[in-house]
C-alpha cells in the first residue's frame, strides 16, 4: 500500500536564504494527525489554523527541508496551501476521485478515474 505522495507546489516557498522549495512528499494522516491539533489553543482560537497543523504533520519533505513548521507553512502561497489542501483531502479520502466524460464521436458517456499525484 502507497503511504506516501510526491508533489510539486505551483509556486513554492522560498526560505530564508532566497531559496524556492516545490517538490516535496505527503504522508497519509492518521488519526493521531487530525485529532492532536484539536488540543492546540492556536486552533481553539482560529479553527482555520487546523489546516496549518495538520499540514505541518504529514509533509514529511519539502525540496531540501526534511521538516515543515507551522510557522514556515503561515509564509506560503495561498495556491500552495489550497494545492496542499486538496491533495491532503485526495489522498485520505476513501473514495476514489472521477471525472465523467463523453465521447465527442460517439457520445457514450463513461467515467475516468484522476490519479493522485505520484500514483501512476
Amino acid at each position: 500500500m502507497q503511504t506516501e505522495f510526491p508533489f510539486e507546489l505551483p509556486r513554492g516557498f522560498i526560505d530564508a536564504n532566497g531559496q524556492v522549495h516545490r517538490e516535496g512528499t505527503m504522508r497519509l494522516a492518521t488519526a493521531r494527525d487530525e485529532l492532536a491539533p484539536l488540543r492546540d489553543p492556536r486552533v481553539r482560537n482560529n479553527e482555520a489554523y487546523l489546516v496549518i497543523l495538520l499540514l505541518s504533520q504529514v509533509i514529511t519533505r519539502l525540496g531540501t527541508l526534511t521538516r515543515v513548521t507551522p510557522e514556515m507553512l503561515e509564509n506560503f502561497f495561498a495556491a500552495d496551501i489550497a494545492y496542499l489542501q486538496d491533495m491532503y483531502r485526495r489522498i485520505n479520502d476513501v473514495e476514489i476521485p472521477t471525472v465523467r466524460c463523453i465521447c465527442p464521436n460517439c457520445a457514450y458517456e463513461f467515467d475516468v478515474e484522476i490519479p493522485i499525484p505520484g500514483e501512476f
